[in-house]
């Protein structure tokens, strides 16, 4: 099993063989799984989701992995794990200096990927911050800075994506209002309905699970049946 059960991978693989039997089996392991066909896609899924962790194939038509990693790089610090049929060392090399956190060469062993899945993501580092004078939302053992967009629970800092935090950032500013699904996509620039009102509701079920103590039976990120949602501080 995952290291995590929330945790969101993004695989990058022009062969759609290899995505849909990749994509069973992680999903099998415990991870929720998205999966685009190639680097253009990915940049598209990227711009409404934050994910833990890429599998990105090396060798694709247009923007190949590498040149994909070392874009990324620019802007996001997500894992990247890259999977190629080349085992050349050189190319680890050139993988490794585009940014990937690891290399792994085709044929593989699914368990081997899972592993080094695992393995990666027990090295990603928790942001900490330090909360002086804060003005807070108290929502049960969880308290939300909304000067600083810090979560925390008891002294220990609760790490959020940056999408958590736009979410918590949009419903800190109208605590006890509802906000639709669509509002909320258009604030996160995620609009168009449809399969981008999954993703919300993906990530909201992510957040609950950081700010609730009972995510099936939510006290304060609430569900406002056929309105949106509500955050409802003590």
């Amino acid at each position: 099993m995952s290291v995590v059960n929330d945790i969101h991978l993004l695989i990058v693989d022009d062969d759609e063989r290899i995505r849909v039997l990749l994509q069973k089996f992680l999903v099998r392991s415990g991870f929720f799984v998205t999966s685009a066909r190639d680097a253009a896609h990915a940049r598209r899924l990227l711009e409404g989701l934050d994910f833990d962790l890429i599998v990105l194939d090396v060798m694709m038509p247009g923007e190949d992995g590498i040149s994909f990693t070392r874009s990324l790089r620019e802007t996001l610090t997500v894992p990247i794990l890259l999977l190629t049929a080349k085992s050349d060392t050189g190319d680890r090399i050139t993988g490794l200096e585009a940014g990937a956190d690891d290399y792994l060469a085709k044929p593989f062993e699914p368990k081997e990927l899972l592993l080094r899945i695992n393995a990666i993501l027990r090295r990603v580092p928790i942001e900490i911050g330090i909360s002086d004078a804060p003005k807070v939302l108290r929502l049960g053992q969880v308290r939300y800075d909304i000067e600083r967009g810090e979560l925390w629970q008891g002294d220990a800092p609760v790490r959020l994506t940056a999408t958590e935090a736009h979410l918590m950032r949009i419903f800190s500013a109208a605590p006890g209002v509802v906000i639709d699904r669509t509002q909320l996509a258009d604030d996160l620039g995620r609009g168009n309905g449809g399969a981008q009102d999954r993703a919300i509701d993906v990530q909201i079920t992510r957040l609950r699970r950081k700010i609730e103590s009972d995510p099936k039976q939510p006290r304060y990120l609430q569900t406002v049946r056929g309105a949106g949602y509500m955050l409802q501080p003590d």
